[in-house]
């Protein structure tokens, strides 16, 4: 699959995320759009006769030339939507960037992933709360992500740093350069210590409607999102309404009622659209995660079953998170879902787990 294609299909005009997709699935990939007739691409719904005009014009080759160029240079890794390391998470969200550049070494599809983010104008109160989380999201063994914005975003990266808990950080422009510009000295250790991710080209400016599209990586790619502190307007609530709309879990520190950049924590606790926290229990005991010792237990007790890798896998998982589906355990196991159907199933009839109903699983 050409990447020259690959990018050129992120620059035509009138084919976004969501259209991309669209596209790719009814062609079966990249090479077939691009060599398919404009009397073949106007017969998908969405696709008229100004867009279908659009794909088959070669200027954006040239922009696509130069990017790769770019890529080549400064070693960027790429992930498209159809790539095994491509974001799995973020896969599985309707409107999923159909290209993503990369610089850094963290998993991005690593079995714990977590978001945590608030407003620019951090306070005493919500950098005491960031650098405690930090510090005790450690033993997790987890990936954090936020938005290398001032305030929060750029507290949990650093606390992320001293602790030393992979950090990616999705910025609102190209890999060729830093925004804001204080954070760059942070987002170079962050590329030998978890990494800088975007779906922009370079020469991208940190323009204010890239950042909403910013924000739905960082709600999409991970499993929960955190807020911190936030007011009632801002990214970290729109954050905070994708990760929701994307069926992740919300939580929110719950703070002073007078205080203006905790209403918009305070509001989603209030709406039911985030779960109150108070600290790491809190988040443990909502996601299922076990202490280190119980998951130690669990590996004895896969020994003592003589469990194949694959089935002492998804023992330790469902020891963790106590109930799983079809599709989180593909993800957390890492493993092809053909595969996992079969592994399921084994497990079943050594009775070591039990199916619920929705195609759910939990220990027997």
């Amino acid at each position: 699959m050409s990447l020259l294609q690959q990018i050129a299909l992120t620059l035509i005009p009138g084919v976004g995320s969501v259209n991309s997709k669209l596209l790719l699935k009814h062609f079966g990939g990249v090479e077939e759009l691009f060599t398919a007739s404009k009397a073949q691409l106007m017969a998908i719904p969405g696709i008229g006769e100004k867009t279908a005009q659009n794909i088959r014009q070669k200027e954006f080759f040239k922009r696509a030339e130069k990017e790769i160029e770019f890529i080549e240079r400064y070693k960027i890794q790429t992930f498209f939507i159809a790539d095994e390391s491509y974001p799995q998470r973020l896969r599985n969200c309707y409107d999923a960037p159909v290209l993503l550049y990369y610089k850094g070494n963290a998993n991005l599809n690593h079995s714990k992933i977590i978001s945590i983010v608030g407003t620019r104008r951090a306070t005493a109160y919500g950098k005491e709360l960031t650098q405690k989380l930090v510090e005790d999201l450690k033993k997790h063994d987890v990936v954090v992500v936020s938005g290398l914005a001032h305030g929060i975003d750029g507290i949990a990266h650093r606390e992320c740093l001293k602790n030393e808990v992979p950090t990616v950080g999705v910025v609102g422009h190209g890999l060729d350069r830093i925004y804001p510009a204080q954070h760059r000295s942070i987002a170079e250790k962050m590329v030998s210590s978890g990494g800088i991710l975007t779906e922009f080209l370079s020469e991208t400016n940190p323009d204010r409607e890239n950042f909403p599209k910013r924000n739905r990586i960082v709600a999409g790619m991970t499993d929960a999102t955190i807020i911190v502190e936030a007011s009632l307007t801002g990214g970290a609530l729109i954050t905070a309404e994708l990760a929701d709309s994307y069926n992740r879990d919300v939580f929110a520190y719950p703070g002073d009622v007078n205080n203006e950049y905790s209403a918009g924590c305070n509001h989603l606790i209030k709406t039911n659209r985030a779960n109150l926290i108070t600290g790491i229990r809190d988040i443990e005991y909502l996601l299922g995660w076990n202490p280190p010792e119980d998951v130690e237990s669990l590996k004895q007790l896969s020994l003592i079953l003589a469990l194949e890798p694959e089935e002492q896998r998804i023992v330790e998982i469902l020891g963790i998170r106590k109930t799983a589906g079809v599709d989180e355990l593909s993800v957390l196991a890492e493993m092809p879902q053909s595969k996992l159907v079969v592994t399921l199933l084994n497990l079943e009839m050594k009775g070591v787990l039990t199916g619920l109903p929705g195609k759910m699983y939990k220990l027997a």
